[in-house]
């Protein structure tokens, strides 16, 4: 029989309402989790978890802390059920479909780490494409070398890339070896490039904001749910 009939006759409620329960991760099969309504079973196999509930199963946000030397795309694989991290505190259950179909947003550099959005929300997806122009990006930018004369106010508006003016951005010392950059439509290669104008080789780049949302203390190589709603 098929998972959604059993469910449906079980608990005697509408095939709807069936696929709900089982997209929403409430149905066992064998002991395990089965999101696939479709799937062939014997009545004996089948469990519902008795806090089971319907409500809408809301797409997926997460932000994720990508390590150095690795390209932001591959952030939809490197989003497993092993690194989400202890410190989501968004209360949401991790269901298998919340790991399909993510895209991922707004580039990061391979060689710099830092947060990475990937989301299946439509809005999100729009808001971190058609409008990221004008979304401030945050990022610390560890450097060697001296700093030419004038150059945080070269930094901050004077310097040209790729044949294009860059807009006025805000630059200043974190401490004596780290710049904080707060910059909208960043390119790839900019933030060296920018450096570099002004005497300075990049050591390290992290990016620790989009707009509102924070990359915070989350550790390398692990992610974390936004909750739904949260503006960037």
């Amino acid at each position: 029989m098929r998972l959604d009939k059993w469910i449906a006759e079980s608990l005697h409620c509408s095939r709807t309402e069936a696929r709900q329960y089982i997209e929403g991760g409430w149905v066992r099969v064998d002991g395990a989790v089965c999101e696939r309504p479709e799937t062939s079973v014997a009545t004996d196999r089948v469990s519902v978890d008795r806090d089971a509930r319907l409500e809408p199963i809301e797409p997926a946000t997460v932000v994720w802390h990508k390590p150095a030397g690795v390209e932001a795309a591959t952030a939809t694989t490197a989003i497993t059920t092993d690194n989400r991290s202890a410190m989501d505190e968004s209360g949401i259950r991790l269901l298998q479909r919340h790991l399909q179909r993510l895209g991922s947003l707004v580039p990061l550099d391979a060689e710099a780490s830092g947060l990475v959005v990937v989301s299946q929300d439509g809005r999100v997806c729009r808001r971190l494409t058609e409008d990221v122009a004008a979304i401030e990006q945050e990022y610390i930018v560890e450097v060697s070398g001296e700093l030419a004369p004038y150059g945080i106010a070269r930094l901050c508006s004077g310097l040209d890339y790729q044949g294009r003016r860059l807009a006025p951005c805000k630059v200043s010392w974190q401490n004596e070896i780290r710049l904080r950059f707060a910059v909208k439509d960043v390119r790839p290669g900019q933030l060296p490039h920018m450096c570099r104008a002004v005497g300075l080789e990049t050591v390290a780049m992290r990016r620790i904001r989009i707009g509102r949302v924070p990359l915070g203390k989350l550790p390398v190589n692990e992610w974390r749910f936004l909750p739904p709603g949260t503006r960037f």
